[in-house]
């Protein structure tokens, strides 16, 4: 079987989010840094949609859980200052 690998931009319209670089950024620099102890799919911003779809993801560990971790990381990230 082969291994399936998607975008970060993919993951963002998954979600229903914006999926051009400077939307991707700023939702990242908006959203982080997450707290450690927070789960991803328990952030608050998440409709119970899309924080259904990130639990699910990781459960399954689904072809998308590995750009959900790359996500992750990043939202753990402090912003960068401008």
């Amino acid at each position: 079987m082969e291994a399936i690998h998607h975008r970060l931009s993919e993951l963002f319209a998954q979600l229903g989010l914006p999926t051009d670089t400077a939307g991707m950024r700023e939702f990242i620099a908006s959203h982080a840094p997450l707290p450690g102890t927070l789960r991803l799919a328990d952030a608050p911003f998440w409709s119970p949609s899309q924080a259904r779809m990130l639990r699910e993801t990781i459960a399954d560990d689904a072809d998308w859980a590995e750009i959900v971790d790359q996500f992750d990381a990043l939202l753990r990230r402090a912003p960068a200052a401008a």
